[in-house]
């Protein structure tokens, strides 16, 4: 048995299917769904943590990490002060001998505090330490090259 749709001939167990199919086309178009052919971004990876700064020497009850670090002539050092305590640092391997007052810049820093060296304009190796604890853990030094 047919029956008239719209001027169409079409059977009665059609209707149904045909309820559902039009149904179904207006949620794949609400959806943005197309059925042409699309391309898919392959999901991308995680962006990764930033990087630690290679130009930071961090200070923490376990002393001063690195203790030797490498950087360019002109590039300026910055010391971070993670530890519980405050520390003073300053160039020279001890108090009685300062060089490199380029990281005299550095000074006191409380816990939580950050701070730069001044530009270390030359090439050499520049000993810095720690006025409140003259230990060997926190001293160490900057190649500058």
């Amino acid at each position: 048995m047919a029956e008239c749709w719209n001027g169409l001939a079409v059977k009665r167990q059609t209707i149904p299917l045909l309820l559902v199919t039009v149904a179904l086309a207006g949620l794949t178009a609400a959806c943005g769904y197309s059925s042409s052919t699309t391309t898919t971004t392959p999901p991308t990876a995680p962006t990764p943590p930033p990087s630690l700064d290679p130009l930071t020497v961090r200070l923490a009850a376990t002393g001063a990490e690195p203790r030797q670090l490498v950087v360019a002539v002109g590039a300026q050092v910055t010391f971070v002060n993670n530890d519980s305590r405050p520390h003073d640092i300053a160039g020279g391997p001890d108090p009685t001998t300062p060089d490199c007052r380029e990281i005299d810049a550095v000074g006191f820093l409380m816990p939580g505090q950050s701070r730069q060296t001044a530009p270390l304009p030359v090439a050499r190796t520049c000993d810095y330490h720690d006025h409140n604890d003259h230990g060997a853990l926190f001293t160490g030094q900057l190649v500058i090259r």
